[in-house]
């Protein structure tokens, strides 16, 4: 007993995520994790990387 009020509740929760719009604030969400934006200062691209890159 009780199973169909959970499955509702998974269900409602699933359309929630499907249809409800997400904005993300990317710098918010850099700050929190830490994303230093000098990255790619310090760490040139490898050799690997530059070929994967589309010429100019």
């Amino acid at each position: 007993m009780g199973r169909g009020r959970a499955k509702a509740k998974q269900t409602k929760v699933a359309r929630q995520l499907k249809y409800t719009s997400h904005t993300i604030d990317y710098d918010r969400l850099r700050e929190e994790l830490g994303a230093d934006s000098r990255r790619d200062d310090m760490h040139p691209a490898t050799s690997s990387e530059q070929e994967s890159e589309p010429a100019r």
